[in-house]
């Protein structure tokens, strides 16, 4: 795979290096050059949803359902987080990413502006929000945070160079209300940018819907106009017939996030029935405090296990499924470049080294992704045709230093939480 530096794009693909201008590579003074010998090249990975400093609360609280696990201890850690604690936070899950060959992610949090100097200066891709809440909230407050939901998508799209893109980012149907939801989606959508929730996670989520409203979820999003090609919505666990169809017409995407399905007992996403329905499913770790940690070849696994088990059938969600929900499908549904290797497409790759016991012999690569890979194997990792990490050594980021800093960080967090 031959990279153009200074334009961030895949020249091209072959035994042969090329420069822009079809002459051979060796004549650019200053080529670098990665070695990939028994390894193999892949489109860099895209976690489609997750929430990057919530790295700091990684086995903070475990083995609870969705609710209870929000309310008794994630929302009253979270309330104790300080600007500098989720930078702290957003650092290692960056660090852990580029480890691990993801070089796109979609984040909802909050103290994006941070977030958004850590992408920047890690090199990576991100589609940003700021994750609005309104419930529990007067009315005052209420309107703030989904106002600086607006505004961080309106301020800090392009930021980064262009490699950071922006969503307004709703947390969801319930822990938003009407009134704001719908004022919210105005306003994203005068500003042009998509919106992405969580949507259908669980089935307490649903049926408050429904009873209050007499819909099902994606009806209701629909009415407040929060569908559409450009969108995308978290989890889409239980979904019915009709609201599978309905998310194919408008080509609101859904981001699969087997792992924390599983681990939360939310539910079974109906994976295969959205893809040939021609949903665009992408795949997400959602946060490392669910899941726990942030490797998406974890989740191409557990998409396709997992998905099988859904539909009772051993030939759904294959492994190409997998690993195309994981880079080109992860790509679309974010609205970032990116999840191919052709002539012209960004130059955001990894190199997946294949010299281990459990990757022995490889009868079929992309088995071996979605069934066998693990983050560790990642080599190298490019995005935007920079290097990101050379033989396992992340160089846009001190690793030991990103790691000490968040491990205080998090001490220091829950000491505040317990005191209080």
């Amino acid at each position: 795979v031959t990279i153009d530096r200074d334009a961030g794009t895949i020249v091209a693909v072959g035994e042969e290096a090329v420069d822009g201008a079809g002459g051979e590579v060796g004549a650019l003074a200053d080529a670098e050059t990665l070695d990939a010998s028994g390894s193999l090249v892949i489109p860099g990975l895209v976690n489609a949803h997750t929430h990057v400093a919530m790295t700091l609360l990684r086995g903070y609280a475990d083995d609870k359902p969705l609710d209870p696990w929000l309310r008794e201890d994630i929302w009253p850690a979270e309330a104790a987080l300080t600007p500098d604690d989720i930078e702290a936070g957003a650092e290692l899950g960056v660090l852990e990413m580029i480890r691990s060959g993801t070089t796109a992610f979609a984040d909802m949090y909050f103290s994006m502006d941070r977030v958004a100097d850590v992408v920047d200066r890690a090199g990576l891709r991100a589609r940003l929000g700021h994750g609005a809440v309104t419930v529990g909230k007067d009315d005052a407050d209420a309107r703030a945070d989904v106002e600086e939901s607006v505004a961080v998508a309106r301020d800090l799209d392009g930021a980064a160079d262009g490699r950071i893109r922006t969503a307004f980012m709703p947390h969801s149907l319930t822990t938003v209300g009407e009134e704001y939801l719908r004022e919210g989606v105005a306003a994203a959508r005068d500003a042009g940018v998509p919106i992405h929730l969580h949507a259908n996670e669980t089935s307490d989520e649903v049926d408050p819907i429904v009873e209050e409203r007499g819909e099902r979820p994606i009806a209701y999003a629909d009415d407040i106009d929060a569908l559409g090609e450009d969108d995308f919505f978290a989890h889409g666990v239980h979904l019915d017939e009709g609201e599978i169809d309905r998310l194919a017409e408008s080509g609101t995407a859904i981001v699969h996030c087997p792992a924390s399905n599983m681990k939360l007992a939310s539910g079974m996403a109906p994976v295969q029935r959205l893809r040939d329905a021609g949903v665009t499913v992408a795949l997400g770790t959602d946060g490392a405090a669910s899941n726990n940690d942030l490797d998406v070849f974890d989740e191409m696994r557990d998409a396709a296990m997992l998905g099988k088990l859904a539909a009772d059938d051993a030939s759904a969600v294959p492994a190409e499924a997998a690993v195309e929900m994981a880079t080109a499908a992860g790509a679309d549904a974010i609205g970032l470049p990116g999840g191919r290797i052709e002539p012209g497409a960004a130059a955001d790759l990894a190199v997946v080294d294949l010299d281990a016991p459990h990757l022995t012999p490889v009868h079929d690569p992309v088995s071996h992704l979605a069934y066998a890979a693990r983050g560790s194997d990642v080599r190298h990792t490019v995005c935007d045709g920079r290097v990101l990490m050379r033989d396992r050594d992340v160089l846009t980021l001190d690793a030991d230093a990103v790691r000490a800093r968040a491990a205080d960080a998090a001490r220091d967090l829950i000491d505040r939480v317990e005191r209080d």
